[in-house]
């Protein structure tokens, strides 16, 4: 009787109701009979995409690092090409979340991963909808810089915007006290704190923009690593295990706090490929992050 009703729901195609008919049995009946086929093994489930591992591994890093959602794309052959395989991946899953009216202020990071999102997004009409960047500018201009960014998104989705119109860091922890002090500042940084949704990038030692046009020049990529850094979420070093590296650029930095994060409804981290890894998994243990967006090569690195 399993392989019967197993037979006309899956290869006929016929509804259970119909099945139900043709059987003389409860609608209910049949529901319990396909569930009993695929427990005992009667029936099962192949899907013949390549796409199949990514959905195993979404289910995967959800479950290990209690996410919301992850969106995983296959690695492409050359790994110099996972940035943009990345990118585009977080630009579809934008055009999707900033349709939603729930999404009324929304925080964007910098860097090439969502750079190249903006470049991969559908344009769509939300004038109720604010971005914001979350990081201060490089001072030279760049199309990865923070105002580049946040205005491209704007424009994108016909949507206001607002600059946090202030350096990464300050010259020292004194005066990064003083300048979050300002009003214009705390205001930005509240803002920032009340949004719905936030996309960032991680940064690592080697490669990040942040090490390469970003760091105060008294500062260098070998002292921070020999401090423990692995990489940058916001500016942040954080070593292996997600915590603050003890060292004086963390004091200086101008933004919100790390475990400000946490009360924003969705905190989307969009990285990938080898180098990537340490900085992801610093990330993910801290526990801020809702939503992943990465390739498959670098999701089986993280589980």
């Amino acid at each position: 009787m399993l392989v019967r009703i197993a037979w006309a729901c899956e290869i006929e195609g016929i509804t259970q109701a119909a099945a139900a008919e043709r059987f003389g049995i409860t609608r209910l009946r049949v529901n319990k009979s396909l569930a009993e086929a695929r427990r005992r093994g009667i029936v099962r489930v192949s899907i013949n995409s390549i796409y199949a591992p990514c959905a195993e591994l979404e289910v995967a890093l959800v479950e290990r690092y209690s996410l919301r959602d992850a969106r995983i794309v296959p690695t492409p052959e050359d790994p110099a090409a996972v940035r943009t395989i990345v990118g585009i991946a977080l630009g579809h899953h934008l055009s999707a979340l900033l349709m939603r009216p729930s999404v009324r202020l929304f925080g964007m990071s910098w860097g090439n991963t969502l750079n190249l999102a903006t470049r991969h997004m559908e344009p769509i009409n939300r004038p109720d909808l604010e971005i914001v960047s979350v990081m201060g500018g490089l001072t030279k201009g760049s199309e990865l810089n923070s105002y580049e960014i946040t205005q491209r998104l704007a424009e994108l989705c016909n949507a206001d915007h607002s600059y946090f119109t202030a350096p990464i860091y300050a010259g020292s922890a004194e005066s990064r006290d003083v300048l979050i002090a300002q009003d214009v500042f705390k205001h930005v940084i509240e803002k920032i704190r009340s949004a719905d949704a936030l996309a960032m990038a991680a940064g690592d030692m080697a490669q990040s923009l942040l090490i390469r046009d970003g760091l105060p020049s008294e500062f260098s990529a070998k002292e921070l690593s020999e401090a423990g850094a692995v990489g940058d979420i916001l500016g942040y070093m954080l070593d292996r295990d997600g915590n603050l590296v003890d060292h004086p650029i963390n004091g200086r930095l101008i933004g919100v706090e790390l475990d400000d994060l946490h009360n924003i409804p969705d905190t989307i981290l969009a990285a990938g490929g080898a180098h990537k890894v340490a900085i992801m998994q610093a990330s993910l243990n801290r526990g801020f992050v809702n939503t992943l967006v990465t390739d498959e090569e670098t999701a089986r690195s993280l589980l």
